[in-house]
């Protein structure tokens, strides 16, 4: 097993406080996380389910929505660019995102399909129990998906690098992935994808993937369940999807990057766990972040997994600040 050398302080401060320099374009999936919170206290006597007793309701904007927060919430410049509903869970996302400081490139709002929402019914203690989704899973077209791409053309003028949040939710279609791969390589800058499987073969050109063990397992038809196995897994997850680079994470059991020049584990960061969601997000967003800073990959990799370690101790879709994340790295190396 090879790990990566540890990411020195001066080097992860310098990085770091280039990142309010760096304009990130992330486009996909945008998506409202609502949570109804109450007390569990008896059994319903309709049906074997706790009964909710609601105190109150939360609203956190997530998906594409989420890279696009950890991104500003670390000091960069976050454009969105997403497709919403007219509903009023598309006033709620896009007022979130104006409240997190998120440039919104095009939310286009689509008289055809509901925002994409997930409502978690969770008690005061943070345990979910159950969820709802709403949504239209459908690709956009006509109006909506040509909105997407002049977007793309306009505002990725003066970014540093591109971010393509991939949640299978319809917004993102072989010509807006397309748009995103043409306009990275014109102007020579990063393009990372958070992936879902059906769309690999799309991604092709891309500069970074990064798939969860199970999108891993299912693109190479390989199980991953030791650093040999990810490494194997990695160099196919390359071949198929014809990227620079790949960096698979492996929940509790870390992370394993492959670039061009350097590969190797990066163990988890994590102290304690409460939430994994958004975790993905937040990887994405910070390596984007450290790429267009001008890091290495492996450098950049490292701080995503410091900053993955202190997202999964926080509930629900969260974010990360510079200096949880230098804290994050001062931590890991004493370790």
């Amino acid at each position: 097993m090879m790990n990566l050398l540890p990411l020195a302080p001066e080097r992860a401060s310098r990085l770091v406080s280039a990142f309010p320099k760096a304009q990130v374009l992330v486009i996909g999936d945008a998506m409202l996380d609502t949570f109804l919170i109450g007390r569990v206290t008896r059994i319903s006597p309709e049906a074997p389910v706790a009964v909710v007793a609601f105190e109150r309701q939360t609203h956190r904007i997530g998906g594409a929505a989420n890279v696009a927060h950890n991104i500003t919430a670390l000091g960069g410049h976050a454009i969105l660019i997403a497709v919403i509903g007219q509903d009023d869970n598309g006033k709620t996302l896009t007022r979130g995102c104006r409240e997190a400081g998120i440039e919104a490139g095009f939310l286009a709002a689509d008289s055809d399909r509901v925002t994409t929402t997930k409502v978690r019914i969770v008690t005061e203690r943070n345990q979910q129990v159950a969820r709802v989704d709403y949504e239209n899973d459908a690709d956009i077209s006509g109006d909506a998906e040509r909105g997407i791409i002049a977007s793309i053309r306009q505002n990725g003028a003066e970014a540093s690098a591109i971010v393509v949040s991939d949640y299978l939710k319809g917004c993102i279609t072989k010509r807006v992935i397309a748009a995103a791969v043409e306009l990275a390589a014109e102007r020579r800058i990063p393009l990372l994808v958070d992936p879902k499987i059906p769309h690999l073969d799309d991604y092709t050109g891309a500069t970074l993937i990064t798939p969860n063990h199970h999108e891993a397992e299912a693109a190479t038809h390989m199980r991953i369940r030791s650093s040999d196995e990810a490494r194997s897994a990695a160099r196919a997850f390359r071949d198929r999807a014809r990227c620079d680079a790949v960096l698979v994470t492996l929940g509790d059991h870390g992370m394993w990057l492959l670039g061009p020049d350097t590969e190797g584990h990066l163990p988890a960061s994590a102290r304690e766990v409460a939430d994994v969601t958004g975790a993905g997000d937040t990887v994405i967003a910070t390596m984007s972040l450290a790429l267009a800073a001008g890091g290495t990959f492996a450098e950049a990799a490292q701080l995503a997994n410091a900053a993955a370690g202190l997202v999964v101790g926080k509930f629900g879709a969260a974010t990360v600040t510079p200096g949880e994340l230098l804290g994050g790295m001062s931590v890991s190396a004493e370790h």
